[in-house]
């Protein structure tokens, strides 16, 4: 017998059993799609959490100077200034700024008030910062005081102009 036959007999069988037993086939059916939207959900979520996070990203600092000015998002015309100017000031001041061009995760008002954890690659040195402004330059642009310094402790950084950092999405 060929495996074609063989193949077409077993299913066949299998179908008339399905059919002898009501609402076994259509059981069959739905529990092999929810197996299938399940899998699905799960490649969906790894493939966001894997979104969530680069490395070897180029950052650069900018001076927000973040004490100097109050903590006003305003008075550094961040973009996220929007949505969180008018956020508690224990808000504002729990982390240092940070705009975010990155290559991977949101964009634009979707990005405002998340929060990464920034690693030097060179010394390992990490921190997290709050994001309330958006860049071009393709990766951070990190306050200097308040994120920048406390990562570049070799003072490389501060030499070259930027640091090459990995970076993740972590809770604020």
């Amino acid at each position: 017998m060929r495996s074609s036959s063989i193949w077409h007999s077993h299913h066949l069988a299998r179908s008339s059993q399905l059919s002898s037993t009501p609402g076994s086939y259509m059981a069959a059916i739905t529990g092999g799609r929810a197996a299938l939207a399940v899998a699905a959900l799960l490649c969906a979520m790894a493939a966001v959490a894997a979104a969530q996070q680069a490395s070897n990203v180029r950052a650069t600092y900018h001076l927000y100077n973040p004490a100097q000015n109050g903590w006003d998002l305003n008075r550094v015309s961040a973009y996220c200034a929007t949505w969180d100017a008018n956020k508690p000031l224990s808000w504002r001041q729990k982390y240092g700024w940070t705009a975010f061009c990155g290559p991977s995760g949101p964009r634009g008002q979707a990005s405002c008030g998340k929060c990464i954890k920034v690693t030097n690659r060179a010394t390992g040195a990490s921190t997290v910062a709050r994001i309330v402004d958006q860049c071009s330059n393709g990766g951070l642009d990190l306050d200097f005081e308040t994120v920048f310094k406390k990562i570049d402790t070799n003072g490389q950084g501060y030499q070259m102009g930027h640091l090459n950092v990995d970076y993740q999405f972590v809770s604020c």
